[in-house]
């Protein structure tokens, strides 16, 4: 795997650290390049996601997740089976792993389900309200119009006062 030197770009550009480091530290995340687990990464709505890895023969005990500063972590800590067991093929993978993704702005984790085998997380991306487009109200008129303040209209009276 070739390897690329972002170091230039961190000298030009203001306010993309975080975007830089993921480009940077992408070769050096999760799998280290072996492919293991195989997993999914699915869009299943407009702001939820669910990922789907192959984990076969990992029970419930054996996995961990972890989510923290845009980042989840899936591990697997297989035990070894007792006593020896003479194998003469072994094509089903059962050794640990770390995988890591990163995850946008505001991308939760709201579940995961190990069910035959396949573990799958969801994930839901929830924008906070302050954070939303919002629409702004056009005022007609000229803008001194608009910028004075309203004054409350006083109508008076041509009539004679009556004293009590």
């Amino acid at each position: 795997m070739s390897t690329f030197d972002f170091s230039p770009l961190f000298r030009s550009t203001v306010g993309f650290d975080r975007l830089m480091r993921l480009l940077e530290e992408q070769g050096q995340w999760g799998d280290g390049g072996n492919g293991y687990p195989p997993y999914n990464i699915e869009r299943i709505g407009q702001d939820q996601y669910r990922i789907t890895l192959a984990v076969a023969g990992f029970a419930e005990s054996d996995l961990a997740i972890h989510a923290r500063d845009n980042a989840l972590l899936v591990e697997g800590q297989r035990k070894e089976p007792e006593g020896e067991t003479a194998y003469l093929h072994r094509g089903i993978a059962g050794r640990s792993f770390k995988r890591q993704f990163q995850l946008a702005d505001h991308v939760k984790v709201v579940g995961a389900h190990l069910h035959n085998g396949l573990l799958t997380i969801d994930l839901v991306r929830e924008v906070p309200e302050a954070m939303k487009p919002r629409r702004i109200a056009i005022a007609t008129g000229s803008p001194a119009e608009v910028d004075a303040p309203e004054t409350p209209r006083v109508i008076e009276g041509t009539g004679a006062r009556h004293a009590a």
